[in-house]
């Protein structure tokens, strides 16, 4: 038989950045999916659900610490598992 394990409540503010105050070990065990404006991305790395915005890279540009350099797209954002 198949274990159905608990999932954590997809929260409100998310980012990948484990360096960040926003990131959620305990969510990324899971698949995430995440649709803007209707369509889905894959190249998400943070997001607010409120305040209606994801951060996405910028090309293959890195800022001065070698993290990619991020965009922040305004539209309606949904998060959910897959």
């Amino acid at each position: 038989m198949t274990e159905i394990t608990q999932r954590p409540d997809l929260p409100d503010h998310l980012s990948i950045d484990v360096r960040s105050p926003h990131h959620v070990a305990a969510v990324f065990e899971h698949d995430i999916g995440i649709r803007f404006n209707d369509k889905e991305r894959v190249d998400v790395e943070e997001y607010c659900i409120s305040e209606g915005w994801i951060k996405v890279p910028a090309g293959k540009t890195l800022d001065r610490k070698g993290q990619p350099l991020l965009i922040k797209l305004k539209g309606r954002v949904e998060a959910f598992y897959r």
